[in-house]
């Protein structure tokens, strides 16, 4: 059962990480799930509450950084506040539509087109469009040494 119980947890680890690239997946959800199945598999017999709780909060602030990381970059950039939720919207239409290209330029479009609404000139627009992907590329990558070092803490435990 260990065997079966390592590998479930292995995939659904390699399929968290590539969900922090491609938005399709629920990333960390999917790094965490792994550890909370690879435990019932095992009945916890290595893996205590403590450890849970801590995976948990790590789960719950690396899910936090996505909303974070797109309106820091957006702000160093001088995007307004506007922008942000046009790069949000863009977000969610880009995944939509473009599958995982959508995720650059989806925030990127809407980021841009929010800012020429609100009388912006082209040139600011783009620099808040390529504040967002900045943001976004900086928060996967934030994200993804998040879940390694789980993952890390994850076989140091077991």
């Amino acid at each position: 059962m260990n065997i079966l119980a390592m590998v479930i947890a292995v995939i659904l680890f390699l399929l968290g990480i590539a969900g922090t690239v491609l938005p399709v997946l629920p990333g960390v959800i999917l790094v965490y799930a792994g550890m909370i199945v690879y435990g019932l598999l095992t009945g916890f017999e290595s893996l205590g509450v403590d450890f849970f709780v801590l995976q948990g909060a790590a789960t719950a602030l690396l899910l936090g950084i996505d909303f974070v990381a797109a309106s820091v970059g957006a702000k160093k950039f001088q995007a307004s506040k506007r922008a942000i939720i046009g790069a949000f919207a863009g977000a969610l239409v880009g995944i939509f539509t473009l599958g995982p290209l959508g995720i650059l330029v989806g925030p990127f479009a809407g980021a841009v087109i929010v800012e020429l609404f609100v009388g912006k000139n082209a040139q600011q627009a783009l620099q808040s469009g390529f504040g967002t992907v900045v943001g976004n590329i900086g928060g996967a990558a934030i994200k993804i040494l998040g879940e390694i070092a789980m993952i890390i803490y994850f076989f140091t435990q077991i």
